[in-house]
């Protein structure tokens, strides 16, 4: 599905920006191998497995839709549709699309002048569950459904299919011949899943609730039974690929704050995580999933850790928190338990997609872009990285780029556009503002001030070393929720690692105001991460003289009520990442426009921070046909967004997912799209 209509979780020029690095093409790191903990699976070959059972596999909710480009859709939607519809192209570990060979024996670009020409040859074996073939008129209807026309389709996403002139059928049969009004670098972005002509040429089926099922697909799976709390697949019985190994998919809607009790009663073989309760089954058989850790378990493409056999060691101290209670049944309790967990193993990946401190450039001091970069140079993304990633045994460099993960094609750090951290040189910047070093003034602590919204409010913690690795571990004690819109979510906040106030600077003032920004944070269980970076972060603006009040906000109404709205100055949240770059990423980083009425069109620039050269970057990259010269313009994109200093992005989210001993071909699949016929349980 495109990552853009996954996203629900545009007024400033970037000013005075500085040099920018010389960008090239990326081609030649086409096909190089993924990076580090890219994905980690517990690989096998297909006869290996039983060729039977039923896999349970977590799911935040119950997807409201079918429909992959509702506004309703989540991931939920995302993993029934890749197991019951047609997607023409699938992303292998480094998020580079792959042509589907169960669906096309071809696709390609027959011409570019006077336009841009794909003809797509579709396997003589596929047809949809009812038998019939899929065909042109497929195709047409999705086309027409999504090209953004006709209003009874509401906000249906219609980027890529807006560019399309015609459709019909090529010249042979099982030929499909899409012929563009403008070029299209992303032409593999469409037609991923396929819905059939019933779907979409029918608004009322289109945009149909899930509980009326999906009647016809296209996939090794087809959906069987829809409840309020769960999605069952079964076997497609008109698949003409590798028969499925799995007799049955079901999909159980299991809240994140209630999955290690879910393993724990065996009611789930498959589920994300958070990181308090990946530590517990990684204790429950320690001397074992240490040594596979040590070992390199998360290797991209390698089976990870050895499957230990249950074990009855008790789970130590604070990993279960009945650490202390005595008496032969609560040890009993405990033993039934870390047996329980010890049936899973943990695989863990860096997740595509990324969190940022986002810095709201509608008003106020980070109107400035002298204020945003003198904000953004205090920031030490690296201590940040390892804050969060480090005690999961994950990679902890920082995100260099806002379009792309590392390891995709043309992935470049495009971060030295801003500068590296240097407090002398933010706080230049700040003078240069007009902002300079004041009376400090006494500030309140944390907690001590209520905002009108009930929210608590705090004046920046206490500097703590960024090497601390006690304060480090328990601090990032879980991990962000894998949802399909920004969001954040992990370790308990807390006050951990808290200093004395050395190393505070003096509030800068201007005009005798004193430098404080508004940082609002979710204030739920989900967001608990977030909390612990964003103190952290406070931390280190208090040593140039900025002051922050943390904000805590409850976390339903954190995105829609915040950030969509602009109500912070500075926040956290995180992006999806996208195999198109170029379509999916323009609206988050497109300059806002003034409506008729006198109103501010952000799309999805919650920053509100926008160039027209970013824009134009963005409009000749989605134009160019040629791979690398379009990696190219989208570097030079993040570059300048770099230098625009409303996002800095800081770390990939980690991804922890519990996985069943015996069941393979599944985890943490980071970019790569699973294949669905091949998860199964060992013999």
């Amino acid at each position: 599905m495109p990552i853009a209509k996954r996203r629900r979780a545009m007024l400033l020029a970037a000013g005075v920006m500085l040099p920018l690095p010389v960008l090239t093409g990326c081609s030649s790191e086409d096909d190089g191998p993924p990076p580090p903990a890219a994905w980690d699976i517990a690989s096998a070959p297909r006869t290996g497995t039983t060729g039977s059972g039923t896999l349970r596999w977590a799911l935040d909710a119950t997807p409201a839709t079918f429909n992959t480009f509702q506004k309703t859709a989540d991931t939920g939607t995302q993993r029934i549709a890749g197991a019951v519809l047609p997607s023409l192209y699938t992303l292998d570990a480094r998020g580079k699309p792959q042509r589907n060979g169960d669906y096309l024996t071809g696709a390609d670009v027959t011409s570019s002048e006077p336009r841009q020409v794909v003809v797509y040859k579709l396997n003589p074996k596929a047809v949809w569950s009812d038998g019939r073939p899929i065909g042109a008129e497929d195709f047409q209807a999705q086309w027409k459904a999504l090209r953004g026309t006709d209003a009874a389709y509401g906000r249906a996403r219609n980027a890529g299919y807006d560019r399309i002139a015609k459709i019909e059928p090529g010249d042979k049969e099982h030929e499909v011949k899409v012929t563009f009004a403008k070029r299209y670098t992303d032409w593999r972005s469409l037609f991923t899943p396929l819905y059939p002509k019933s779907v979409m040429a029918n608004p009322a089926v289109f945009a149909a609730p899930a509980r009326k099922g999906l009647a016809v697909g296209a996939g090794p799976f087809m959906v069987r039974q829809v409840t309020d709390t769960s999605v069952t697949l079964v076997r497609n019985p008109r698949w003409w690929g590798d028969r499925a190994r799995l007799s049955r998919v079901l999909f159980r809607t299991v809240p994140a704050e209630k999955r290690a009790e879910a393993l724990i009663a065996g009611q789930l073989d498959l589920a994300e995580v958070d990181a308090a309760t990946a530590r517990r089954i990684r204790a429950a058989t320690p001397d074992k999933q240490a040594a596979g850790a040590a070992r390199g378990s998360s290797a991209p493409g390698k089976a990870g850790a050895p499957e230990p056999s249950a074990s009855g060691t008790a789970e130590t101290a604070g990993a279960n928190g009945a650490s202390g209670t005595s008496g032969d049944s609560a040890t009993d309790k405990n033993r039934s338990r870390t047996r329980a967990l010890s049936r899973f193993t943990v695989r863990k990946a860096l997740e595509p997609a990324y969190t940022q401190l986002a810095l709201n450039g509608t008003k106020g001091p980070l109107a400035d872009d002298r204020v945003r970069r003198a904000v953004a140079r205090a920031i030490d993304r690296k201590a940040l990285a390892k804050l969060v990633l480090k005690p999961m045994g994950l990679p902890s460099e920082p995100l260099g780029n806002h379009l792309l993960m590392a390891g995709q094609p043309g992935y470049q750090d495009h971060s030295g556009a801003l500068g590296d951290p240097d407090a002398n040189a933010a706080q230049s910047l700040l003078a240069d503002a007009g902002w300079r070093a004041g009376e400090a003034g006494r500030q309140k602590a944390l907690g001590g001030k209520t905002d009108d919204r009930g929210g608590r409010q705090s004046a920046p913690t206490a500097t703590a070393s960024t090497t601390d690795t006690a304060t480090e571990s328990a601090t990032a004690s879980a991990t962000e929720s894998a949802t399909g819109r920004p969001s954040g979510a992990a370790p308990a906040a807390g006050d951990a690692g808290r200093r004395g106030r050395a190393g505070k600077a003096a509030l800068v003032r201007k005009q005798g105001r004193p430098l404080v920004l508004r940082f609002v944070l979710p204030d739920d269980r989900s967001g608990a991460q977030l909390r612990t970076v964003g103190e952290r972060i406070a931390r280190m603006l208090e040593k140039i003289g900025v002051g922050t009040e943390i904000t805590k906000v409850p976390g339903e109404s954190y995105f829609r009520d915040h950030i969509v709205t602009g109500d912070y100055d500075l926040a956290l949240y995180s992006w999806p990442a996208s195999a198109y770059p170029a379509t999916d990423a323009r609206p988050i980083y497109a300059k806002p426009q003034p409506a008729a009425d006198g109103s501010l069109m952000v799309e999805q620039n919650y920053t509100r921070v926008g160039t027209d050269q970013i824009d134009q970057f963005f409009d000749r990259a989605l134009s160019e046909l040629d791979g690398g010269a379009s990696r190219s313009l989208v570097s030079r994109a993040d570059a300048r967004i770099w230098a625009a200093a409303g996002s800095i992005p800081l770390y990939q989210r980690p991804q922890l997912v519990a996985v069943r001993k015996g069941l393979v071909n599944a985890g943490a699949f980071g970019f790569s799209t699973p294949r669905y016929q091949d998860i199964g349980f060992r013999r």
